[in-house]
């Protein structure tokens, strides 16, 4: 069988920054391939070269074997080319048959005689028709009447899928499609994978996630600086190990996760009976109530959308509450804002790197330092010291394995994963006393993921206190000591590390089980 999709020595620059160098992929109609690499790799570039985003600056592309070019997304679809990004394109407000049809409506026709005449309105009882019918064909499971705003995360994903099927494309694109999914909805994706296959579509999948790759890939292709490594056949010889050592480029150790401290350690952050509620007046926290001890991790897992987002913008002073207190090392810390935080000793890596972490139109060693420019070591009457400023992005850079296109470039010209690297750089290199740690390792590739984990768990064993939120259950899993789960605002469970599976987790997280007694909060100290 020939290659449906073929990149024939790919090549995109950057200015003088190689991103793609000369790759050659071929994939067959009806394969799904998974395409893995670090952060920064060119995976996605080189996704987005195929999906008409990019235009190459060397190479070609062929569909069929035939040489096509792609000058934007609406080319790509033409040739039957589809992709569904990490940040899916919904209108809330509307249903799924609405979405779904959005920019191909079917308007009413008219006989008159011997002629049909279009008429400028939407025949909605034939849309719905045409929606229904390919949810039934992919078995995609959704209420086609249903307002987006009302469905899950994995729902919204699987309608993003139907969006590009109905638009007739033979080739799908995945960027990263497990990253916000409950094990529920993972191993349905999965499913809903293996019957495109069945249908004869060709599957290209982004993922960090070797585990998932190695349940549903048919070949797997590793990208490594921007070059193509190799590509193997999905069997036992391509183990999770051999994998992750192709794309870092050396073994990457298990995380030892071993707790260095008993439970009667000192709390040193605490949040009591904490409401709030949003501009509309409505209830987003109720009763929400965790500590965290010296020495200890604790998780916060839950699908996106279930109050972590006003949790952290409470905690950090960014949305006002209702009710309730926070606290510090004993210290009163409620409404403060972050710059006020760092006085005490709190560490914010915050869940939008780009709006609440970084300024893009700064260069590194600016961000490097921002919120701490006023220390003695980086300003002198007022002014910055440029050489301490250099010397702290020289160590930081080195330290934490940010790749730079230049010497010291602007965040824009960063990779998300690299540029998530910053912010860690900068709040870990404070010494933090509490450390709250929002989707930490969004974006990053499995290197980078080790390193940043591994850092979490280093402070947590110099006796420090870490409040992990995050939407990737293995991350939970790997690094809590504690885990609390939130649904619709609420605490409704809270477990010890071990003793709950990722499955009891994902029933927790979309409300199918709660824990009897709760009220929204954790529980006692014991």
């Amino acid at each position: 069988m020939g290659s449906k999709i073929e990149a024939v020595g790919l090549t995109k620059y950057f200015g003088d920054f190689t991103a793609v160098d000369h790759i050659d992929l071929a994939v067959r109609e009806g394969e799904i391939r998974a395409l893995i690499g670090e952060n920064g790799a060119g995976k996605t570039t080189l996704m987005n070269m195929l999906y008409g985003l990019f235009r190459p600056d060397e190479g070609e592309i062929r569909i069929d074997g035939a040489p096509v070019k792609l000058s934007s997304p609406l080319d790509a679809i033409a040739h039957g080319i589809g992709m569904v990004h990490q940040h899916f394109k919904l209108v809330p407000s509307l249903t799924v048959y609405e979405n779904l049809m959005l920019g191909t409506e079917i308007e009413r026709e008219l006989k008159l005689g011997g002629r049909t005449v279009r008429l400028p309105i939407i025949d909605t009882r034939r849309e719905r028709q045409a929606v229904q019918q390919i949810v039934d064909r992919f078995d995609f499971m959704l209420d086609i009447d249903r307002p987006v705003r009302d469905l899950s995360v994995g729902e919204r994903q699987r309608l993003e899928i139907l969006k590009m099927l109905y638009r007739n494309v033979d080739v799908l694109i995945l960027d990263e499609p497990t990253a916000v999914l409950t094990p529920q909805e993972v191993d349905m994706l999965i499913e809903n994978l293996h019957a495109l296959k069945r249908e004869g579509k060709t599957v290209l999948l982004i993922t960090h996630k070797l585990a998932e790759v190695k349940s549903c890939a048919d070949t797997i292709s590793v990208i490594r600086a921007g070059k193509h490594v190799v590509t193997v056949t999905n069997d036992d010889d391509a183990t999770t190990e051999m994998l992750a050592e192709k794309m870092v480029g050396r073994k990457v150790a298990d995380i030892d996760r071993t707790r260095r401290f008993a439970n009667d350690r000192k709390v040193l952050y605490r949040v009591d009976s904490l409401c709030a509620k949003d501009r509309n007046g409505r209830q987003v926290l109720s009763d929400v109530s965790l500590h965290v001890r010296a020495g200890e991790i604790v998780g916060v897992a839950g699908v996106e959308g279930n109050g972590q987002s006003e949790l952290i913008m409470v905690i950090t002073g960014l949305m006002k509450h209702t009710k309730g207190s926070i606290t510090v090392d004993g210290a009163d810390v409620t409404g403060v804002w972050p710059h006020e935080l760092k006085a005490h000793k709190f560490g914010i890596i915050p869940e939008d790197r780009y709006i609440r972490g970084l300024c893009p139109e700064m260069k590194v060693s600016q961000n490097l330092i921002a919120g701490f420019e006023g220390q003695e070591r980086f300003s002198r009457h007022g002014f910055l010291k440029r050489k301490a400023m250099e010397e702290n992005r020289k160590e930081k850079v080195e330290k934490y394995q940010v790749r730079l296109s230049s010497k010291d470039p602007y965040i824009s010209e960063l990779s998300g994963g690299n540029a998530q690297k910053i912010i860690i750089a900068r709040e870990l290199g404070q010494d933090p006393k509490v450390m709250l740690a929002c989707q930490p390792t969004r974006g990053l590739d499995l290197g980078s993921t080790e390193f940043v984990q591994n850092e979490l768990l280093r402070i947590r064993d110099e006796g420090k206190a870490v409040l992990l939120v995050s939407s990737d259950l293995s991350e939970v899993l790997a690094l809590s000591d504690r885990i609390v789960v939130m649904y619709r605002g609420r605490i409704t469970g809270h477990f010890e590390a071990g003793h709950v599976t990722a499955e009891e987790l994902g029933l927790y997280m979309v409300g199918a089980k709660r824990m009897e007694g709760l009220a929204g909060e954790e529980g006692n100290d014991g």
